[in-house]
């Protein structure tokens, strides 16, 4: 087992002097060894949306939504479809559900006020073991371990760990743990993340940029983007079906709501098929002359489907929507599929400057 140094002092100081010179600006973060912590509400609000997202597409997302709900009572008092909406085009939608129950019971049960201590922050609803630390350490300045993906790069090139992941990740977050300190906490946590993301990266480190190359054993070693190892990947399944994509005599779209629980869970959709079987086996939504209009294929975390896009005109019992809105408020896939079916509208739409962000 790899050990942590008795002395973690020159580690500690290397980094967070780089730290200090070369911290990313970030609109949730306050800046190195600013007085006054960052407000709890951003950090949470950025660290839930930053979960399987990068930085510069949860930015204007995180923008729009405190521009639109600048405190957590505000986005507790907000209807479930409004925040679904804006969550639109980030994924992982239980995240949003979760998101919401959080903030209800901060500002129900709370007085609006987030709990100080990983302990706390853990009994809300929604919140896991790196989200409490990171609001713990960040906002709150307590010693806590922050261990996110940037941080296991880091780990397993300081220390030249041989466990493959997903193996490895107890052994990286012990690591990590050894290196906490009571001193700057949260600056110390960002420092690692910062790290992990511009210097650290994951298959050209910029080793020559690096404040601890006289501590890491993969530099010593000259292979350091050989780490982390990782576990062959096992081919996602596949699934199919058909996406209906109805227009009315206004040139409106049919969406529909998805039910709560599931994939989507809350948001607005086309209607669609089962997504188990064969897309021939299929019966739509309504009576009306479908036209195939081609094939989209969207990658989710554990399966690839891919939808058989069908078109026509008609009425029936729908949420009718523009189709630039139904862009702007639907999830990746959908929007995938409308886009194939409407020749020039935009496949992609985020949060404006103008929208708020």
């Amino acid at each position: 087992m790899v050990a942590v140094p008795s002395d973690i002092a020159p580690i500690r100081s290397a980094l967070l002097d780089w730290y200090d010179a070369s911290a990313r600006i970030l609109p949730w973060r306050a800046g190195p060894g600013a007085s006054a912590r960052t407000d709890p509400y951003r950090v949470w609000l950025s660290e839930v949306m930053l979960q399987q997202t990068t930085v510069p597409h949860a930015t204007p997302y995180f923008l729009n939504f405190l521009s639109r709900w600048p405190t957590v009572g505000a986005l507790a008092a907000a209807p479930d479809a409004e925040v679904m909406a804006a969550w639109a085009g980030l994924g992982y939608y239980a995240r949003a559900r979760n998101l919401l129950a959080c903030a209800r019971a901060v500002a129900g049960e709370h007085g609006g006020v987030f709990p100080d201590t990983e302990a706390g922050l853990l009994a809300l609803p929604g919140v896991g073991a790196y989200t409490a630390a990171a609001v713990a350490a960040i906002a709150f300045d307590r010693p806590a371990n922050v261990v996110d993906g940037n941080v296991e790069r880091v780990m397993a090139r300081l220390f030249a760990v041989e466990t493959p992941l997903p193996a490895a990740r107890p052994e990286l977050k012990r690591l990590a743990a050894g290196l906490v300190a009571d001193d700057r906490p949260g600056d110390w946590a960002q420092a690692l993340m910062d790290l992990g993301a511009t210097v650290c990266r994951p298959r050209t480190p910029l080793c020559g940029v690096c404040p601890l190359t006289d501590h890491c054993a993969a530099f010593a070693d000259g292979t350091p983007e050989r780490y982390p190892l990782k576990t062959a990947k096992v081919d996602r399944p596949r699934r199919h079906g058909t996406a209906w994509v109805l227009f009315d005599d206004q040139g409106r779209v049919a969406l529909v709501r998805r039910p709560d629980k599931g994939l989507l869970g809350g948001m607005l959709g086309l209607p669609t098929s089962d997504w188990a079987g064969a897309a021939a086996d299929t019966v739509p939504p309504v009576a009306a002359d479908w036209q195939a209009a081609g094939t989209i294929t969207h990658v989710f975390t554990h399966f690839a489907l891919t939808l058989t896009v069908q078109t026509a005109a008609g009425q029936g019992d729908f949420v009718w929507t523009a189709p630039e809105q139904a862009l702007a408020d639907l999830p990746t896939v959908f929007r995938k599929a409308l886009a194939l079916a409407v020749p020039g509208v935009a496949r992609s739409r985020r949060p404006s400057a103008a929208s708020r962000s």
